[in-house]
């Protein structure tokens, strides 16, 4: 008869949640009051042990982990382009034909049809951009999603993979709350800004995708860590970006534009100073849109600032 495997959260008797897996007698036992909750409990973990990262790698017996960024989810085996078998030894020179035809079949084999064909060029441009853009890999596996939920509902035809992909990924950026700017997007994409922003339009209105448009908050920690300030600063900056929106200061202007200025603002008055010119480059906005967000918020918000 199977043993059915229930989680335990709470004990029975105490109600208490400090609970203990006991593995080497198989027991759950309850910290506050003694209590065996379980008996005969399975190990669910592997039967080796490792003591560093490598000891792990070298020991595992399983392969990589599902990832929606390759077009057959990586579950497909892969032939080394090295001629090494799984010992690290070379092949012997009379073998390598055969390994030749077989990983030239295997590529072959991997994209059989024309949605792979479609998903394995647009996923390596999605990758490409992601990587210029320095994203994390929560980004580019949300815009993968994306970008095969577009594909199942038929919305690429007409329109073109790159530009999908482009605002798949940009759909993400905001989704995973990583900002992007859409000229961020078009220049690693070597792509035009509108049609990015019109795909992006249509691919959210038919995936149903709602998101919230991006605060001047959202830059903050980006823009702070490239310029090299404290975490007080930004800090500072969030604080008089927290005030400008209750005062609704921000409606109308571009969230990077007064995110920079707030940020320059704190700079100013916490004593670690950037110039106008460095603020804007990171920013990707001019030295006159700086010059006129910072005087606006510091008029509004009474704010003295020595120049």
């Amino acid at each position: 008869m199977e043993r059915k495997v229930e989680y335990i959260e709470i004990c029975p008797e105490c109600n208490s949640k400090s609970l203990t897996k006991d593995y080497e007698r198989a027991e759950i036992v309850c910290n506050d009051c003694g209590l065996v909750i379980d008996e005969k409990i399975m190990d669910m973990g592997p039967e080796w042990r490792a003591f560093d990262y490598e000891q792990r790698v070298k020991r595992s017996r399983v392969g990589a982990p599902m990832t929606y960024t390759i077009h057959d989810k990586g579950l497909s085996t892969v032939i080394d382009w090295r001629d090494k078998d799984s010992y690290g030894k070379d092949i012997a020179p009379r073998s390598r034909a055969q390994i030749y035809r077989l990983r030239k079949w295997q590529q072959r084999i991997r994209v059989s049809n024309a949605t792979e064909r479609n998903l394995a060029f647009a996923l390596t441009e999605l990758d490409r951009v992601a990587s210029r853009l320095t994203l994390p890999r929560n980004v580019r596996e949300t815009a993968a999603v994306v970008y095969r939920k577009a594909v199942e509902k038929g919305l690429i035809r007409g329109r073109s993979i790159e530009g999908v992909a482009a605002a798949s990924l940009y759909a993400a950026c905001r989704k995973c709350k990583v900002p992007r700017t859409l000229d961020e997007i078009a220049d690693s994409a070597k792509l035009n800004r509108k049609e990015i922003g019109r795909t992006y339009r249509f691919v959210s209105r038919e995936l149903s995708i709602s998101l919230k448009p991006t605060t001047p908050i959202d830059y903050v920690p980006r823009f702070g860590s490239e310029l090299s300030l404290s975490g007080e600063v930004q800090s500072k900056a969030i604080e008089i970006l927290g005030k400008a929106m209750s005062q609704e200061l921000t409606s109308g202007r571009g969230p990077t534009g007064v995110s920079a200025a707030a940020i320059y603002i704190a700079s100013v008055l916490l004593g670690e100073r950037r110039t106008q010119r460095e603020v804007a480059d990171v920013a990707g906005v001019t030295e006159v849109t700086i010059r006129n967000r910072y005087k606006e918020l510091a008029e509004r918000l009474d704010i003295e600032i020595t120049i």
